[in-house]
C-alpha cells in the first residue's frame, strides 16, 4: 500500500473522485503544507495558514498504478490555475502535491511532466516535502457521499467525478 497525499481545489471533489477507484482503499480530506498546527476549516480558509486542502490517498498498486492515480489527479482539476480551482480562490485551494521521500517526489516530477503535455504547458502545480497532515473535520470526510444533493456537489464534484470515470472506466469500482 501507498498514500499520496494531494491538493487541486476543494478536497470534497478529489475525495469524491478518488473513492470511486478500485484499488483506493482509504481517502481522508485533511490540511498540510502549512505552519499552523492543527488548524480548522474556518482557519485554512482565512488563508493566514499556508495550509492546502487535501487529500490523503491509500491504493493498492497492485490494483492500481501509482502513475494511475496521479495521472487521475492532473485529469479531475485544472493545475494550471494559481491558488484556485473555478470560484474556489485562495492558497488553501492551490495545486500541490505532498511527497513522502524521493521516490514519491521522482514519480509526482514523472507525472507532472506527463500532465504538462496534456495541458499544453502553464502548470503551476507545486511539488512539496510532507510535513504534517492534519485530518480535516468529520463532516469533510465522504462529503460527495454525505451530500449528493448540495449545490457544490452537484455543480462542481458531479462534472469531475463523471470526467475522470469516462477518462479512466477500467478502474471505477463496479456500483
Amino acid at each position: 500500500m501507498q498514500t499520496f497525499v494531494l491538493a487541486g481545489g476543494c478536497f470534497w471533489c478529489l475525495d469524491a473522485v478518488y473513492r470511486t477507484l478500485e484499488g483506493v482503499t482509504d481517502v481522508v480530506s485533511g490540511y498540510s503544507g502549512g505552519h499552523v498546527a492543527d488548524p480548522s476549516y474556518e482557519l485554512v480558509c482565512t488563508g493566514t495558514t499556508n495550509h492546502a486542502e487535501v487529500v490523503a490517498v491509500t491504493f493498492d498498486e497492485q490494483v492500481i498504478p501509482a502513475e494511475t492515480i496521479l495521472d487521475v489527479f492532473f485529469t479531475l482539476h485544472d493545475p494550471r490555475q494559481m491558488n484556485r480551482q473555478g470560484n474556489d480562490i485562495g492558497t488553501q485551494y492551490r495545486s500541490s502535491m505532498f511527497y513522502a521521500d524521493e521516490d514519491q517526489k521522482a514519480l509526482f516530477e514523472a507525472a507532472r511532466d506527463r500532465a504538462n503535455e496534456y495541458w499544453e504547458g502553464g502548470i503551476v502545480t507545486t511539488i512539496e516535502p510532507l510535513g504534517e497532515f492534519y485530518r480535516a473535520e468529520e463532516h469533510h470526510q465522504d462529503f460527495f457521499a454525505k451530500n449528493p444533493d448540495q449545490g457544490y456537489c452537484l455543480a462542481v464534484a458531479v462534472p469531475k467525478v463523471n470526467k475522470v470515470r469516462a477518462a479512466f472506466a477500467k478502474y471505477i469500482k463496479a456500483a
